[in-house]
């Protein structure tokens, strides 16, 4: 049996995601004017499988089912099949700027979520006052 809710471990992944995006919109940014840069993009669809996987139990019934298994790794892949700029480049720094702006909100609801844990645990340890 576990002291704490399983919350804390997947808030903390939430914002190990949050992080990694952040350097991989930012790395995207800075190189914005670089000839043959191609941007990238991370990937966390395996992880919501794997929280599915964790929290319900499913049965695949039929092989046309999505499977409930999966890597809990992120995966950050190049957009290597657009170019924006005549140097090659793939940066759009429009879409980079609203990426990063949603990134900062996911963060920030992920951190006032976690203030609230240890809040509620703060209130229980000193009996309710």
């Amino acid at each position: 049996m576990s002291l704490f809710s399983t919350t804390f471990q997947t808030i903390e992944n939430g914002i190990s995601y949050a992080s990694q995006k952040q350097q991989t919109v930012a790395q995207n940014i800075a190189n914005v004017d670089t000839p043959n840069y191609k941007s990238k993009k991370v990937s966390r669809t395996s992880e919501f499988r794997d929280l599915l996987h964790n929290e319900l139990e499913a049965y695949q019934t039929d092989s046309k089912h999505i499977p409930f298994s999966g890597s809990s790794q992120r995966v950050i892949t190049q957009q290597g099949n657009t170019s924006y700029q005549a140097n090659g480049n793939n940066v759009d720094m429009d879409k980079e700027m609203a990426d990063m702006a949603e990134n900062q909100i996911y963060y920030e609801a992920l951190v006032d979520r976690l203030n609230g844990k240890f809040n509620s645990l703060q209130t229980v340890i000193r009996g309710g006052n």
